[in-house]
Order: C-alpha cells, then structure tokens, then sequence
C-alpha cells in the first residue's frame, strides 16, 4: 500500500513526512513517498495535499507542475481513491478562492476560501495556535477522537462551504471556523495533523487505513 504526499514546492513536508512514517510503522501503513511525479500519484493507493502559504501561490505552484492537476483528478475523482488536503491543500478543494485575489480552486467540494473576521476584533488574525475541535458529524477517520481534543493552526482564510453535510468538524474563534470538510473519498483539514500531537497522528493512522 503506497500512500504518497504531493511535492509541489509549496507544504511544509518534512514534518508531514515524518509523521506519516511514523504513523505507517506503528499501524502497518505501508510504504509512504514524497514527489513530484504525476505517474506516483496515478500508482498510489491514497494521496496527500498539504499547502502552506496563500491560497494564490499555492495553486499556481500546483498547476505549475506539468501533468499533477490532471493526475489528482484522475486518481482522486475517477478512481475514487483516499485523498487528504491539509491546510492550503485543504483550501483548494474549495471552488474559489479570495485571498488576495479570486482563484479558481479544484472545486471538488463546493465553497469560498474568505477571510477570517472574528465577532471581537481584539482577537488576532492570522488564527495562530491551539484550538478545540468541535466534531458534527462521524466519520471512520475520526474514529478514536471527539469533541474538546486539540489541534494547531495556523492561517487567515478559512472554507466556508457551500453544503453544510460537507463540514465534518469546526472549532470557535470568534465565530465558527471550519477545521474538517469532507465528501465520499475526500477529507481536508485546516489544522496541520502533523503538529497536532495524539489527535493529528490518531487522524493520519485512520487515513492510512481509511478504505471510502
């Protein structure tokens, strides 16, 4: 079982990759592969997107690398296989972004990447550190978490989508603020797993297990 973490010069995949390795070793996971080549994507049994920075850059730098986009889509949308966006890689499965400028994203889950306003304008944007998940929906690679548990974030924009049986999870900064989305085979978490200890590794050995 191959599960592969996209290189698009624009995630920050160290620590990416080193917790899907971990969490691979201790569950069995199979083998885990950081690249660049649309033809791994395409032979890959599940499929990884992060993102850091603006929404803009990243998904220039994506349509950047020749052939990728079209690979996502074959292997995410025609063949259905496990897809997990985080961050940024989260924020363009939506169908427009407005970070700076309005960018067209993958538009596989409906919605608008805008700016986070919180009702009190004390509290600082970007969004920057810990928070409480609140879950709204199950979901098998929430399996083992709930409500309360932590997760890190960091950003300025969050997914307001378009279909609320499309929000799995939320957390409050002044206002709701999506933290999970997901539809059929696809998930995206605006928290970094990653960096969010116990929860985050517990949500990448679900996904690597995860069969839609």
């Amino acid at each position: 079982m191959l599960t592969v973490l996209v290189d698009y010069e624009s995630g920050n995949l160290h620590s990416a990759q080193k917790a899907f390795e971990r969490m691979a070793r201790e569950t069995d996971g199979g083998e885990v592969l950081v690249t660049n080549r649309p033809e791994d994507v395409l032979r890959a049994d599940r499929v990884v997107l992060p993102g850091d920075g603006a929404f803009p850059a990243c998904k220039r730098e994506l349509d950047a690398v020749t052939g990728m986009t079209e690979a996502l889509t074959e292997a995410v949308i025609r063949q259905g296989k496990p897809f997990l966006g985080i961050c940024v890689g989260m924020q363009m499965l939506a169908t427009t972004g407005h970070e700076y400028s309005e960018t067209p994203g993958l538009g596989w889950i409906g919605g608008d990447v805008v700016r986070i306003t919180p009702s009190d304008p004390a509290m600082k944007v970007p969004h920057m550190g810990w928070n409480d998940m609140i879950l709204d929906r199950p979901h098998p690679v929430l399996d083992g978490l709930k409500t309360g548990d932590h997760a890190y974030f960091v950003h300025s924009y969050r997914f307001q989508v378009a279909d609320e049986a499309d929000l799995l999870a939320h957390v409050d900064y002044g206002g709701p603020v999506t933290a999970i989305v997901g539809r059929n085979n696809i998930l995206g978490t605006q928290f970094h797993p990653e960096k969010s200890q116990s929860a985050g590794l517990r949500l990448i050995g679900n996904f690597l297990h995860w069969k839609p």
